[in-house]
């Protein structure tokens, strides 16, 4: 290894802290071998992220950049020129982390030209989809949602269920044993990515209209009568509230299926098994925060305590080898999302 590439897997994991607290406390929990791959994809996407999140750049200029950027990442554009053209376009508005996981693209770059040639492809792949289906859904973005839920199955999918089958590429590789199961592992990698990106999305819904931007499904909303381009942030209407407990419905199957797919990784692959428990355990606390608080109006209102992450944390470490109780305290805790009657605010 060169003292370059020792820097670069220095900054990186400096950067992990700056722009994602969540990735930044479960990288670590997973075994050594697999903690650069996951956390160099992870930056990956981040930048592909930046790319779709600038609030002003038409989405003309980030369907170009996020095609250079795939190039970039397969080695066949210079990462520095990117890096210099897109920061200089790159809104003053975005966060400075951001800026700065811009700014040091060929550091990012410099790690994956690192991996073996089925990881890069694995990364490469996921930067592809990524990026061309953010471009895509960029062009009509707007306060009317997207179309149907289909829509958002599909959104879900190019945002999160294709980082779900990276991983799941980067796990098998890894660890042997589940080879036998990848078929299986694949198909609902890409529901626990939909899982976590419902909760996401669901959390964010004000923040997102705040930018003028909404991925809610616009025909389940009319099924129950509400036009979703035309609700406020604290909204009390009972129809609203009621098309979104149906989301929270579908958000929590999609988790249910995130278990399973945990489930399936060998028990005494504990790190495996907490980085993906730490981040189910805290989407399902989040989608209870909106169920308990429909009428929230910014998603820091249901967004979950330190405390509430201490308590995932200590949990898992104590169940994460048996399947029973990891069953049991599922169930427990998504019961409330799946069971109870929904009574909207008056």
């Amino acid at each position: 290894m060169t003292a370059a590439l020792d820097q670069a897997l220095a900054w990186q994991q400096q950067s992990l802290q700056l722009v994602s607290r969540t990735f930044a406390l479960t990288i670590p929990q997973l075994p050594e071998a697999l903690r650069a791959a996951v956390g160099n994809g992870y930056l990956l996407c981040r930048i592909a992220d930046t790319i779709e999140d600038d609030p002003v750049m038409p989405w003309e200029e980030k369907a170009h950049w996020q095609q250079v950027f795939l190039q970039v990442v397969e080695g066949h554009a210079d990462p520095a020129a990117f890096a210099g053209g897109f920061a200089a376009q790159l809104s003053t508005d975005m966060p400075e982390a951001e800026h700065d996981l811009v700014r040091h693209t060929a550091d990012v770059v410099q790690i994956t030209h690192s991996f073996s040639a089925s990881q890069q492809a694995a990364l490469a792949r996921c930067v592809r989809i990524m990026g061309a289906g953010m471009a895509e859904f960029q062009q009509h973005a707007s306060l009317k949602g997207l179309v149907d839920m289909p829509a958002m199955d599909h959104y879900c999918y190019v945002v999160a269920g294709v980082v779900g089958e990276m991983l799941t590429s980067l796990f098998v590789e890894y660890e042997p044993r589940l080879r036998a199961q990848e078929t299986e592992m694949q198909r609902l990698a890409v529901s626990f990515g939909q899982g976590l990106q419902m909760t996401n999305i669901l959390k964010d819904i004000w923040d997102d209209w705040a930018r003028g931007v909404s991925w809610m499904p616009s025909s389940v909303f009319a099924q129950y009568g509400c036009d979703i381009a035309a609700v406020q942030p604290g909204s009390h209407d009972p129809s609203f509230q009621a098309a979104l407990q149906s989301l929270l419905d579908i958000a929590a199957g999609h988790l249910e299926n995130a278990l399973q797919y945990t489930l399936m990784i060998p028990a005494d692959q504990t790190g495996m098994r907490d980085f993906c428990l730490w981040a189910l355990a805290m989407a399902v606390l989040t989608l209870r925060r909106i169920a308990e608080n429909p009428a929230f109006a910014s998603g820091a209102e249901v967004k979950i305590s330190r405390n509430s992450v201490q308590w995932v944390v200590m949990l898992s470490k104590l169940m994460h080898r048996s399947d029973a109780l990891l069953l049991a305290s599922f169930r427990a805790g998504i019961k409330p999302l799946r069971k109870t009657a929904w009574v909207a605010t008056a």
